[in-house]
C-alpha cells in the first residue's frame, strides 16, 4: 500500500455524531480494563465528553480526522492542543478498524498527525496508552515516543 493510499479527512458533524458513542464506549471500557471501577470509568467518559464535545460537536482547536484508505473508512485520529498556548499537542485517540489492522495504517496516520501538529505550531506531541495495549506501545516506541509519565497500580 502506498502512502498516498492513506489520508486524513476532517470529520463532518454527522461523522462526529456517529463516531462519538463508539469512541467513548471504547474509552470507558479501556478505563475499566485498566482498573477503574465502572463509576470511575463513566465519570472519566463524561469529563472527556464535557471538555471536548459539550454539544456533541468537537470544540474549536481540536482536530478529528477519519482515516481513509481509498474510499474506505479505516479509522480515526483525534489530536489537538492541551491548552491555549498550543505548544504541546496530544494524540487523544487513534483507532484503526479491525479489518484494516496490520497494514501500517496507524503508523502512517501517526506520521501525518505529527506533521499536522507541527504545522499548527506544536513543539511537543504527547499521548496516553493503556498498559495492556502492547501493540500500541510497540508502535509508539518505534515512532520515537518515550515514556514521559508512568502510572502503576496493584489490585488489593
Amino acid at each position: 500500500m502506498a502512502d498516498t493510499d492513506v489520508r486524513l479527512d476532517p470529520m463532518t458533524d454527522d461523522e462526529v455524531a456517529a463516531w462519538l458513542p463508539e469512541a467513548m464506549d471504547h474509552y470507558e471500557q479501556s478505563r475499566r480494563e485498566a482498573g477503574d471501577t465502572a463509576e470511575q470509568a463513566a465519570a472519566a467518559r463524561r469529563a472527556s465528553e464535557e471538555r471536548f464535545f459539550p454539544d456533541g460537536r468537537i470544540v474549536d482547536g481540536q482536530l478529528l480526522h477519519a482515516i481513509r484508505v481509498g474510499d474506505d473508512d479505516a479509522g480515526w485520529l483525534w489530536l489537538g492542543p492541551w491548552d491555549d498556548l498550543g505548544e504541546t499537542w496530544w494524540i487523544w485517540d487513534l483507532g484503526v478498524r479491525p479489518e484494516f489492522r496490520r497494514r501500517g495504517i496507524a503508523r502512517r496516520a501517526m506520521r501525518m498527525g505529527e506533521e499536522i501538529a507541527r504545522e499548527h505550531g506544536a513543539t511537543r506531541l504527547m499521548l496516553n496508552v493503556f498498559g495492556f495495549n502492547d501493540g500500541a506501545i510497540a508502535l509508539y516506541e518505534s515512532l520515537g515516543y518515550d515514556v514521559a509519565s508512568l502510572h502503576m497500580a496493584k489490585p488489593l
